[in-house]
């Protein structure tokens, strides 16, 4: 079922709405590919989905913003088996929005509130695009509040990793818990450290499996499990690409130079 609100475009200074509504949509149910002439932005209220832009697939759920620049086509469609409920607001703008509009996904504690909120407009006659202007202006003040500088997503995310490489953490997990889209936090992390959180969360596994083979005496199948790799045959694979050599060629290697902890 769709509801949209009547906009008048009163071509508001800073931010302007343009249009307004929510869905709940129906299995399968999508748009696109297709370009709007404003910016637009859904919230996920519940449900899941997919959202293409710039031909990256991106899986959204509750909570997450997914958002269309003016004239950037893009497609979406609900998930067939427990599709989205999503709220939606289109709006022009002559200023230059902050970079993290450039992100296709957008994460921000207090926006699912704000965009209820906005729901009311619905009783407005008058003032109904005054409202949703200022309910804009809140939510560039939510996603501003929690940005933080780029230095410190990476140091947490490097924590994380030597915190729980044993664990299985994967760099989705770590994106999501930085409250970033996957695509946007490999990208500044790989500027900042010069690869990739993937291969950089490798290297340390690998490095601290070899640590633990040959400083600690422990077994391949041993150090795979701790730095989190329960397949072995996967270790191996992957410790024989990084290092040139299997697990146990490895050790054999270490105790002929005496470096083999007993």
């Amino acid at each position: 079922m769709v509801h949209s609100e009547f906009v008048i475009d009163y071509q508001y200074g800073g931010l302007n709405p343009m249009q307004f509504g929510y869905q709940t949509c129906h299995p399968s149910h999508s748009f696109g590919p297709a370009v709007r002439p404003h910016w637009l932005l859904h919230y996920i209220v519940s449900g899941f989905g997919t959202f293409v832009r710039q031909g990256v697939t991106h899986r959204v759920g509750p909570g997450e913003i997914f958002v269309i620049p003016p004239y950037l086509e893009t497609y979406y469609e609900a998930d067939p088996e427990n599709p989205w409920n999503y709220i939606w607001i289109g709006f022009t703008t002559q200023e230059e929005l902050p970079e993290f509009f450039s992100q296709p996904i957008l994460n921000c504690p207090g926006a699912g509130e704000l965009f209820q909120e906005m729901i009311l407009c619905k009783n407005m006659e008058n003032g109904r695009s005054a409202y949703l202007s200022s309910c804009l202006w809140k939510l560039m003040a939510l996603l501003l509040e929690q940005r933080k500088p780029v230095s410190d997503y990476i140091d947490k995310a490097i924590h994380c990793m030597h915190a729980e490489y044993g664990n299985g953490i994967t760099v989705l997990e770590i994106a999501k818990r930085l409250n970033l889209d996957r695509s946007y936090f490999s990208t500044v992390f790989s500027q900042r450290m010069g690869i990739s959180p993937q291969e950089y969360l490798i290297n340390l596994r690998l490095t601290k499996a070899a640590e633990l083979m040959i400083a600690h005496g422990e077994s391949p199948t041993t150090a795979a499990l701790s730095v989190g790799y329960p397949d072995l045959y996967h270790f191996s694979k992957i410790f024989k690409k990084h290092f040139g050599m299997s697990p146990r060629a490895y050790i054999k290697q270490a105790e002929s130079a005496g470096e083999l902890k007993k």
